[in-house]
């Protein structure tokens, strides 16, 4: 594992903090937007931008509907976009599944709240990248997910793996996490980890952090296995290319 430095600790609570790291080169095989594609790349981190309030009540959102299904292994996804939900060794269409039932368990607050926390994400994102916000738009998949330290029954359930999310979406370039439990108190484990050559760079969740970063290999990451309790976080992710631009999920 080499070196270990923590980028931000669950006890801290923080403004914003940022570290520039130069781009790589994954850009350059995708079609460039001016203005939007990364020429600063980075990671950031803020407690400043969603309360621990809000991120309580949208864990909420998530616990609903990850009721409804739940992955055999220990990670489990909801996706409120598409609908999907993993359920056993499969995903099913929430929306499909369970039709207008649907109604009992989210409400238009629910999915209000969700758009005002993206939007402030966006912003920040944009912000701190020196771009326009109106140039980023959410992609798939933007998700909830819930980790535990059941084992693994099907690929998709090893989410520790090292990965650079614009191979392996090439959509993505901007992502974001927003921490909806505790480390330490909530779970063990589960920190998230940037993979650097010289030292890996830990952030410790904390209900209503943001963590973000440009979506190229100058920043491979993995998720720590979970130990023990149950983490929760959702992540909302970011295209420069309009024609990977998806809707925010709305009230049916």
């Amino acid at each position: 594992e080499g070196v270990t430095e923590v980028l931000a600790h669950r006890s801290d609570n923080l403004q914003e903090k940022f570290v520039q790291v130069p781009c790589s080169e994954d850009y350059d095989s995708h079609q460039r937007f001016e203005g939007c594609t990364p020429r600063k790349c980075g990671r950031g981190v803020t407690d400043a931008i969603i309360t621990r309030e809000e991120a309580e009540r949208i864990r909420r959102i998530a616990e609903r509907g990850l009721a409804l299904g739940g992955s055999d292994g220990g990670a489990s996804i909801l996706d409120l976009h598409s609908g999907a939900l993993s359920l056993g060794k499969h995903f099913v269409n929430l929306y499909r599944y369970f039709g207008d039932k649907i109604h009992d368990i989210f409400t238009e607050e629910d999915f209000a709240l969700y758009r005002d926390v993206r939007q402030r994400i966006q912003q920040r994102i944009a912000q701190v990248f020196g771009i326009s916000s109106s140039s980023l738009y959410l992609t798939k998949p933007t998700f909830f997910s819930r980790m535990n330290s059941t084992e693994a029954k099907t690929p998709h359930d090893e989410y520790w793996h090292p990965h650079v999310d614009k191979v392996t979406y090439g959509s993505f370039d901007y992502t974001s996490l927003l921490y909806l439990s505790d480390y330490s108190q909530d779970f063990g484990g589960g920190r998230f980890v940037f993979l650097d050559a010289d030292s890996n760079k830990t952030v410790e969740p904390r209900a209503g952090r943001v963590s973000f970063f440009t979506s190229g290999s100058e920043n491979l990451h993995r998720v720590e296995k979970v130990h023990w309790g149950t983490r929760f976080a959702i992540t909302i992710s970011f295209s420069c290319d309009p024609a990977h631009g998806i809707g925010d999920p709305a009230w049916l």
